[in-house]
């Protein structure tokens, strides 16, 4: 198979669709600004923010995933361009465009079911497939290779922290026993090894789920450039302009509050101080909502259960 080719068959629902380009707030002269999609994913929200744009508007993707990059680049719309990239670079992509302020920025934190779908890619464990696990298969290592020389007490915190997974003690154990024996290559093989290791399952999860996406989110560097995007994205944001973020598992879900929070609360000094209310600390940004799918959607969807929306909006210097 091409890499390069989305994989005919497989499609992808976007979650929270209306609500997360709603948030953008794209309405009179806003329609006529720049919008990145950071996770360009199968182009559910950049077709959807597009569709709401003023022709002078401008749309700018990213996305990691080869397969992303071929469907963005179908795209027959002047307004829009893609970079093959984590949203991470962002700052330095959009410098090297002559753009430094943006209206609205977008992050579907989520995998594409294409990419879940897709047993080639290694990242489900319900179909047998090579152990990769990349976005960009053009970059890094892969899980195959990583697992095959990571310390087990490394191994161990990446399956404790990344997983949240209590018996990871057990699993990193029982993998580094696993591939002695021979080489852990496929997603079955890693599957098995954790589901023997794991003598208590909860209720309608498989055993395996917490290692796969904290091995997942360890090869992809996931935490590590949403911390980069978040950051990128505060400096990237004009007044008044609006950050949607979708998360799907706690770990991002906690770094999008922690980081919006952040940026919404200010210290307040002493009141018994002589200061002038407008000297007074000033909060850079609002919180404007935080959303869940509707049982509709999570009835159609199962995938988008987990889902969280999280908005907020630059303030100016006079807010």
């Amino acid at each position: 198979m091409n890499v390069t080719q989305p994989v005919p068959g497989l499609q992808h629902r976007t979650v929270l669709l209306d609500e997360a380009v709603d948030a953008l707030a794209l309405e009179g002269d806003r329609t006529a600004g720049i919008y990145i999609d950071g996770t360009f994913g199968r182009g559910g929200h950049s077709r959807l923010i597009l569709s709401k744009l003023a022709p002078e508007g401008r749309l700018i993707g990213f996305d990691k995933d080869l397969q992303a990059i071929a469907t963005a680049e179908q795209m027959n719309d002047p307004r829009f361009s893609i970079v093959h990239d984590s949203f991470a670079t962002m700052r330095e992509a959009l410098a090297a465009r002559g753009v430094h302020q943006v209206d609205g920025i977008l992050l579907d934190l989520g995998i594409s079911s294409p990419q879940v779908d897709d047993a080639s890619r290694g990242f489900s464990f319900r179909n047998d497939g090579p152990l990769d696990m990349r976005m960009d298969t053009t970059r890094g290592i892969s899980a195959a290779a990583w697992l095959a020389e990571v310390p087990e007490k490394q191994l161990e915190k990446v399956i404790r922290d990344y997983g949240e997974e209590r018996f990871a003690f057990q699993i990193a154990k029982a993998i580094v026993a696993g591939r002695a024996i021979e080489p852990i290559s496929s997603t079955r093989q890693l599957a098995a090894i954790v589901a023997n290791a794991v003598k208590t399952r909860e209720k309608g999860k498989d055993p395996a789920t917490r290692t796969f996406q904290a091995i997942r989110i360890f090869i992809n560097q996931e935490l590590e450039d949403l911390e980069a995007g978040l950051n990128a994205a505060f400096e990237l944001l004009a007044p008044g302009g609006r950050l949607s973020v979708i998360s799907f598992h706690s770990l991002e879900d906690r770094m999008v509050k922690q980081f919006l929070a952040s940026k919404a609360k200010v210290e307040q000094p002493d009141r018994r101080l002589p200061i002038r209310a407008v000297d007074l600390p000033k909060p850079l940004m609002k919180l404007i909502s935080k959303t869940k799918p509707s049982g509709v959607e999570v009835d159609a969807n199962p995938r988008a259960r987990s889902a969280v929306l999280r908005v907020a909006e630059r303030l100016g210097a006079d807010a």
